[in-house]
């Protein structure tokens, strides 16, 4: 089954390991018409994307992925269509950076004190212009000899309850669909399987979708979340959350089926939005 649309896609400015102009080059590679730059807390990746796909029959959808908090447990909710050149946005995102570097900064303290000691400096290079992540530090383990990949910094010393893990400072999941809808987006709970179940909650503080079609979601799964979306109105969204297949080799750009309905949907969403904004 052709597939042409992917709506979760990283880019050197988060965590993935391709250039946005990159990504819109291997998007029409794999003859997509339709992709999501989703970066993690940061929307620098966009204007280059939009710039590299002008002209061409690829639509580069604005987007962001939020990292948020509640009750101890992480949910990442993805804003679609929204308007990335807001002032206001821009300074509640430059927050979110701020919080990172400190966490890096802790990280690699509990690395050091584990005999592992990496040069701040090097990961900063390595996250370069964008968000500052664990992925970064991965790198770096691994470069240093550490670990013989990111998967196993992961598994060993920066997931969640490892030695080096630290927790950051998040916004709550109300607070991002609050900043997504402010900025005219729409407001969609990325891969939603296995999380407690606060949907109701999530949509009555302004959710609008769930990410449906994802890595290894089955026909059950994709069945279970589809009956969420019809009970409350949702939109459906999907996509490959790609990073670079060196980073993560089961996540090829495009390899998630995502219905061309989704997109269309998504647009209406965001219509009805500024129709009442």
């Amino acid at each position: 089954m052709t597939n042409t649309i992917d709506l979760h896609v990283h880019t050197t400015a988060s965590d993935g390991l391709y250039t946005p102009a990159d990504v819109v080059a291997l998007a029409r590679e794999v003859k997509l018409r339709v992709i999501a730059i989703s970066d993690h807390d940061t929307v620098e990746g966009i204007a280059e994307a939009v710039e590299a796909a002008r002209g061409t029959e690829l639509e580069v959808i604005p987007a962001i992925k939020i990292s948020t908090e509640l009750d101890g447990t992480e949910y990442h909710i993805l804003g679609y269509y929204l308007d990335y050149t807001r002032p206001d946005l821009a300074a509640e995102l430059a927050d979110s950076c701020a919080a990172r570097l400190e966490r890096g900064k802790k990280m690699l303290a509990r690395l050091r004190e584990l005999g592992m000691p990496l040069s701040w400096d090097r990961v900063l290079e390595l996250a370069g212009d964008g968000a500052l992540g664990r992925p970064h530090i991965a790198r770096a383990l691994e470069e240093a000899g550490y670990v013989e990949s990111s998967q196993e910094a992961f598994d060993r010393y920066l997931g969640y309850d490892k030695p080096a893990y630290v927790s950051r400072v998040k916004m709550t999941p109300y607070q991002a669909i609050e900043m997504i809808r402010g900025a005219g987006g729409v407001a969609v709970l990325a891969h939603p399987w296995g999380l407690p179940p606060i949907i109701p909650e999530l949509v009555a503080g302004g959710l609008q979708g769930l990410e449906v079609y994802y890595p290894k979601y089955g026909p059950e799964v994709i069945g279970y979340l589809c009956q969420w979306v019809r009970r409350y109105g949702l939109v459906s969204t999907g996509g490959s959350d790609f990073h670079g297949l060196a980073l993560l080799p089961d996540n090829p750009l495009g390899g998630v089926h995502v219905p061309e309905s989704c997109v269309e949907k998504l647009r209406q969403q965001r219509d009805q939005g500024q129709a009442h904004a």
